[in-house]
């Protein structure tokens, strides 16, 4: 008990890092179920691919402009970070934010839903749906996205997921409330750390930024292949 006395609280997560990480959590149930169910959920499964599309899209811009902890900057991916993270867990500094396994998932799961985005974009099951991009690349392209995005993209999306919830249960049960920061934003840490900026000014640029991305996603959905 004294030890919890001694701790730090620190605002570590900005609501809008908070808003798009529970966001996304959502849309990749939404996907998994819908294109598991197939026929009529598939219009849902778009919708819930435009919807992940303007959240990665945000989340890559705001990884240069948001709070101190959710910029790519903060993020300690160097092979030196690493091992002495698997050394010593809590050495001071180093889970902050992400630690360096956090910040490798992060990366993993931004690049593989990216890729997972992109390969709808121009897939085709050559039946009812079609992404809205299939008719601007090859027929070859479009086969070859198709497979990717069918069989083996959302597998390798589903383990690792599966790894990032196995990770979450983890650090649970080793006194790591990484759920509830993610919820209310702070942390209680053992040494002060500067906090992420999370005020109304920053808010509105989130927003600003999630509009944009918004209306690019608008556009690029309504880029459909001509009718026949």
């Amino acid at each position: 008990m004294p030890a919890m006395q001694n701790l730090i609280r620190v605002r570590v997560w900005d609501l809008p890092t908070r808003l798009f990480h529970w966001a996304l959590a959502v849309c990749f149930v939404g996907l998994v179920i819908t294109g598991t169910v197939g026929g009529e959920a598939m219009t849902f499964h778009f919708r819930f691919g435009y919807t992940t599309m303007t959240l990665l899209m945000f989340r890559l811009a705001w990884g240069f402009v948001g709070g101190r902890w959710s910029r790519f900057s903060s993020f300690r991916l160097s092979p030196r970070a690493v091992f002495t993270y698997l050394k010593s867990p809590r050495t001071p500094g180093l889970d902050v934010g992400h630690s360096p396994l956090a910040a490798l998932s992060v990366w993993a799961l931004l690049t593989l839903l990216t890729a997972q985005i992109a390969s709808g974009l121009v897939s085709d099951d050559e039946i009812t749906f079609s992404g809205p991009l299939s008719h601007l690349v090859s027929n070859a392209t479009v086969s070859l996205a198709t497979f990717y995005h069918a069989d083996i993209g959302q597998w390798i999306l589903l383990a690792l997921v599966v790894v990032h919830l196995a990770a979450i249960v983890y650090y649970t049960r080793r006194k790591h409330r990484l759920v509830l920061a993610m919820v209310h934003g702070d942390k209680q840490l053992p040494v002060a750390a500067p906090p992420s900026r999370d005020d109304t000014s920053s808010r509105l640029l989130a927003f600003f930024i999630f509009a944009l991305c918004a209306a690019v996603t608008y556009w690029v959905a309504g880029l459909q292949p001509p009718a026949f």
